[in-house]
């Protein structure tokens, strides 16, 4: 369960879904698909960015057009849409992500936090 009383959805069972759908119908496949599936990744960060100009109203011809709901919303998109595409490149996707994560933890804050 979350602590929002609803139940959690198992991240890497959702990453290998989405993963499976996805190559399930795509219309480009091979290095082009690869390729456009990494690409999707710069999308979904000019929406964050999109959201964030919106959510402080710095875009004078639309003034505020988003709220930081939107903002949080656009950012789990760049998490999804990162994973599905960590995915792509490897079935041991989880494995990677938590080696990487240990080493990240570790060069930022030390041994002792990993």
């Amino acid at each position: 369960m979350s602590d929002h009383g609803m139940p959690s959805p198992d991240l890497w069972k959702s990453v290998d879904a989405l993963w499976a759908w996805l190559e399930a119908d795509q219309p480009v496949s091979g290095r082009e698909g690869l390729l456009l599936r990494m690409l999707k990744l710069s999308e979904e960060v000019g929406e964050v960015s999109e959201a964030v100009i919106g959510a402080i109203g710095q875009n004078p011809r639309k003034g505020v057009s988003h709220t930081w709901e939107d903002v949080q919303g656009e950012l789990c998109d760049v998490v999804i849409t990162a994973l599905v595409a960590l995915r792509t490149l490897t079935p041991d996707t989880r494995e990677v992500f938590h080696r990487h994560l240990a080493r990240v933890t570790e060069r930022s804050l030390g041994p002792e936090a990993a």
